[in-house]
């Protein structure tokens, strides 16, 4: 397999690196080792990875603050990978911009999983006008949504929730930035909103509500659109 992509780990831990080197290597990725958040940021600079892999428990800044100046020029996705799994870390770190959050101890495959999801949601191709994910086909152009090819009778809202997460597809969204971007500022604590239209959206598009493929909660945090 070969992709091309290189990808930036910042991470201190040495057998971490060694492990993601080997993994992503295998993988067809290449690679860059940064020791600190320093190194890091340098490196994000002159080797323009197509991704960074970011650890929050670095010697000499700390990874939120790494990824806040990350972010005040570069664009593609980030990666937080630490052990820190407080709710407050991680919704920090997803708004502050980062594109997902894995705990340590993780599960390489799935962390595969993440940087394909994130990859391909910053390919920076035309937005397609319809988004296919097997079953459920969702168009951009006509505002509908189908499943089997039958039209799903949606409300507006339900639309406007699905688009956003299937747009975002792979990429954790809290549960602030969902209330905010589709009822707006004057909702973002009212989670009651979500859980209803999230349950609502997964008995009409989930083959096995109860067990969601589609519509994947990260506990305490928001909610992810599935591979």
């Amino acid at each position: 397999m070969t992709t091309n992509e290189t990808i930036l780990i910042i991470d201190d831990e040495l057998q971490i690196r060694r492990l993601l080197e080997i993994t992503l290597t295998a993988s067809g990725y290449k690679t860059i080792l940064a020791v600190n958040g320093k190194d890091g940021l340098v490196f994000s600079a002159t080797h323009h990875p197509a991704l960074i892999i970011l650890d929050l428990g670095l010697p000499d800044l700390d990874g939120q603050e790494v990824l806040k100046k990350l972010r005040d020029w570069y664009r593609k996705p980030i990666i937080i990978l630490s052990v820190r799994s407080a709710e407050e870390e991680i919704i920090r770190a997803l708004d502050q911009g980062a594109s997902d959050y894995l705990t340590k101890p993780f599960r390489t495959g799935e962390l595969l999983a993440r940087i394909r999801a994130a990859l391909r949601s910053a390919d920076g191709s035309p937005e397609a006008t319809v988004l296919d994910f097997g079953s459920l086909t969702i168009d951009l152009v006509a505002h509908i949504a189908k499943k089997n090819q039958e039209v799903l009778k949606l409300t507006a809202t339900e639309f406007s929730l699905l688009l956003l997460l299937a747009k975002n597809r792979g990429r954790v969204l809290t549960h602030k930035y969902l209330l905010r971007e589709v009822w707006g500022y004057g909702y973002q604590e009212q989670t009651q909103y979500l859980r209803v239209f999230i349950a609502q959206l997964r008995k009409k598009i989930e083959d096995n509500p109860s067990r969601p493929s589609l519509l994947i909660t990260e506990s305490g945090v928001g909610y992810r659109f599935g591979e």
